[in-house]
């Protein structure tokens, strides 16, 4: 081999491993971001894989994800979201309303997408829901009058009830407008409303005792911290004999009455398109906040026979899904 083409190859041989590190430092990571834990809500991942793979990203492939939970625990959520901030992700996805507030506080220059139980304009993530401004956009679980029509739906199921009770969570930022509009919709239909105060697994089970013999049912607020207890909240309700009425499906397929609400899945999948479209340069400022425009209604029968209620036959041909 001549002098000449031995230190072209040496070259090439040298250059390589600098080309690969190049191609492996271009590769986008996004920042995922979770209040809950992989065990209890796997299925909301795999919806998020889905839409970043409708826009052409596929983990593993041409994009990372750095996975961070923080198993129900809200204070853990500020070190972690520094954590990724650290790393410097491209994109950082916040799961849950609060998860995203603690992410609006940690970095104002990293695009943040958002899944939000809360309004996300009242809960200060963003200015505008069409022109969200910043670094921050996603997607929300709450339009107007959702509560009133969970609670109407209780009325119909149970029609002699007179007593409802609202579950909500102090530490959690859309607790009080939930519990607002809980409060006006009762007074329009004539049911009573109490507060119901929990912020740990404790007091949940304190909470579900001080109301037994008080109450006639239940309203779940869309609450992380909710969600991530959602075995606990339904075997306590069994427990108590306590009709109850969620937000998500989840508490139902876990055993719960009754759910009214967007479907989680679709929410995660549209923070997924999101975070490709920014991938691929689009602005958060641009991508304006999606609100859910279908709703489901889930019944399980097999707890409705163990607390003795006889579902209304005008209420069955409205559910979405039936589980016996």
């Amino acid at each position: 081999m001549r002098r000449r083409e031995f230190i072209a190859l040496v070259g090439c041989a040298a250059a390589y491993p600098r080309t690969a590190r190049a191609q492996q430092l271009a590769k986008p990571v996004v920042g995922f971001l979770h209040y809950a834990s992989p065990d209890t809500l796997a299925h909301v991942v795999e919806a998020f894989r889905q839409g970043l793979k409708e826009t052409g990203y596929i983990e593993g492939h041409n994009v990372t994800i750095e996975y961070r939970w923080a198993d129900g625990h809200y204070d853990r959520l500020p070190a972690l979201a520094i954590d990724l901030a650290h790393r410097h992700v491209t994109v950082i996805a916040a799961c849950g309303t609060f998860t995203a507030q603690v992410a609006k506080r940690t970095t104002s220059t990293i695009p943040i997408v958002f899944t939000s139980g809360a309004d996300p304009v009242a809960s200060g993530l963003v200015r505008s829901m069409n022109r969200p401004e910043a670094n921050l956009t996603g997607t929300s679980g709450v339009v107007a009058e959702i509560m009133a029509k969970r609670l109407e739906l209780t009325r119909d199921l149970l029609p002699h009830a007179r007593v409802v009770a609202m579950l909500i969570n102090p530490d959690f930022p859309g607790a009080d407008s939930q519990m607002a509009e809980v409060q006006a919709a009762g007074q329009h239909i004539g049911l009573q409303t109490e507060r119901m105060v929990a912020s740990s697994e404790h007091d949940l089970g304190t909470a579900f005792a001080a109301i037994r013999g008080r109450v006639d049912a239940v309203v779940v607020g869309a609450d992380g911290f909710f969600l991530s207890r959602r075995d606990l909240i339904v075997t306590l309700a069994a427990h108590y004999a306590m009709p109850a009425i969620y937000p998500f499906v989840d508490y139902v397929t876990a055993g719960g009455l009754i759910s009214y609400g967007a479907g989680i899945i679709g929410s995660y999948r549209q923070a997924g398109i999101y975070t490709g479209k920014i991938l691929k340069g689009a602005k958060p400022a641009d991508l304006p906040v999606i609100e859910p425009t279908t709703f489901e209604l889930v019944i399980n029968l097999k707890t409705a026979k163990a607390l003795g209620i006889t579902i209304p036959p005008t209420l069955l041909p409205r559910a979405d899904e039936v589980i016996e």
